[in-house]
């Protein structure tokens, strides 16, 4: 029983994990869009 919780709670992590990685991602194209438009404009 317990191993089965410490498996799913292994998941849950890997699962987090991936979803962070996914949106500071998303969050560094946008900031580099945006230094590029400022760029541009000198």
């Amino acid at each position: 029983m317990r191993q089965r919780a410490m498996k799913k709670l292994a998941l849950l992590a890997v699962l987090a994990t991936l979803a962070g990685c996914n949106t500071i991602a998303g969050m560094g194209e946008d900031v580099s869009a945006g230094a590029r438009t400022v760029q541009d404009a000198f």
